[in-house]
C-alpha cells in the first residue's frame, strides 16, 4: 500500500512552510544556518550542466545553459538559481515561502545583467503546474505545461508533504526528453546518525528540528516512484559532506545524501523503464 505521505495531493507542508519562514533572512548569509547549501554549489551546479550538455545539441561557451529554461523548485533565496543563471539559462525560481522569495528578488536585484536570466514566483508547483486552479494556470503564461528543458529540486523533496503530486507536476512542466535533478538525503540508519544527531544536535551545522527522518526517501523507492510517472532514471551519486572543511565531494555511497538526474520519457515512445528489481546491484551503494 502507498505511504501516506503520497495521497495528501499537495506538496506542500504547513509545518516546513513555518520553518523556513522564520529562517529566510538567512540565506545568503554563507557563514549561517545555510552555509552547507552554498558549499553544496560546488557539487549540485556542474552536475545539473553536465548532464544538461550531455543532452543538449547546441553548445554555447562562456554561457553553457544558454537557451535553456530551467524551473527551481523549492529555491529558498535563490541559492541555486543565480549560479544557473549566470550559466545562461533562463530560471523560474518557485518557493512557497513569500519572504524567501521576496530576499531572493532583493538579491537579485543586486545584479542587472542576471535579472533577464532569473525570475521568481511565491507559488507551489501543483499551482505552477495547473494541477492548483485554472486562474493560477493562466497567470504561469509561458511557464504552463510541458515548457521547460530541466526541473532542479535540491534539498527539497525531504521536506514535501507528497512525492507522488510532485512527480506528476514535474513530468508536466518539462518538455519529453526534459531533464529532472534531485539531490536529497537517504533514509538510513547513518542518515539519521549524521544529518540529524550529529548535524543538528551536536554540530548544529543546520537548525534543530529542520529535518524528518521519516520523509527521507531511498534512492530505489525514489527511482521506482519516478518511473511509475513517466521518467526513467540516468544516474545516482552519493555525496558527502565534510563538516571541519565546510566542503562537499562526490563518493560511491549514497548511504547519506544523493544526486538524482532523471529524463521525462517520450509520450510516442516505447514504455521500456527499467524497474528497481531490474537495476545492477553495484548501481547503489
Amino acid at each position: 500500500m502507498p505511504s501516506a505521505r503520497f495521497v495528501s495531493h499537495t506538496t506542500v507542508d504547513p509545518e516546513e512552510v513555518k520553518r523556513f519562514q522564520s529562517l529566510a533572512n538567512k540565506w545568503w548569509d554563507e557563514q549561517g544556518e545555510f552555509a552547507a547549501l552554498h558549499a553544496m554549489n560546488d557539487l549540485r551546479v556542474p552536475f545539473v550542466r553536465d548532464n544538461l550538455l550531455n543532452v543538449q545539441w547546441e553548445h554555447h561557451p562562456g554561457k553553457p545553459l544558454a537557451g535553456l529554461r530551467i524551473l527551481d523548485v523549492g529555491c529558498g533565496g535563490g541559492l541555486l538559481t543565480e549560479p544557473l543563471g549566470r550559466l545562461g539559462a533562463n530560471v523560474l525560481g518557485l518557493d512557497p515561502v513569500e519572504d524567501s522569495i521576496r530576499i531572493a528578488q532583493q538579491h537579485l536585484s543586486h545584479d542587472l545583467d542576471l535579472c533577464d536570466q532569473v525570475s521568481y514566483r511565491a507559488c507551489t508547483l501543483e499551482q505552477l503546474s495547473g494541477e492548483g486552479n485554472e486562474e493560477q494556470q493562466e497567470q504561469s503564461g509561458e511557464w504552463s505545461e510541458g515548457q521547460f528543458d530541466a526541473v532542479v529540486a535540491s534539498e527539497v523533496v525531504e521536506h514535501l508533504a507528497d512525492l507522488e503530486t510532485f512527480a506528476i507536476c514535474c513530468n508536466r512542466v518539462l518538455k519529453p526528453g526534459g531533464s529532472l535533478f534531485i539531490t536529497t538525503i537517504n533514509k538510513t540508519n547513518l542518515s539519521y546518525a549524521l544529518a540529524i544527531v550529529v548535524a543538528e544536535q551536536l554540530l548544529h551545522i543546520v537548525p534543530s528540528g529542520t529535518h524528518d527522518w521519516e520523509k527521507f526517501i531511498s534512492p530505489v523507492e525514489l527511482e521506482r516512484l519516478l518511473e511509475s510517472n513517466g521518467f526513467s532514471v540516468q544516474s545516482v551519486q552519493g555525496m558527502m559532506y565534510n563538516p571541519l572543511s565546510g566542503a562537499w565531494c562526490w563518493t560511491n555511497s549514497t548511504a547519506i545524501n544523493y544526486a538524482l538526474h532523471a529524463v521525462k520519457e517520450n509520450h510516442d515512445a516505447e514504455d521500456s523503464c527499467s524497474h528497481p528489481e531490474d537495476v545492477p546491484a553495484d548501481k547503489h551503494s
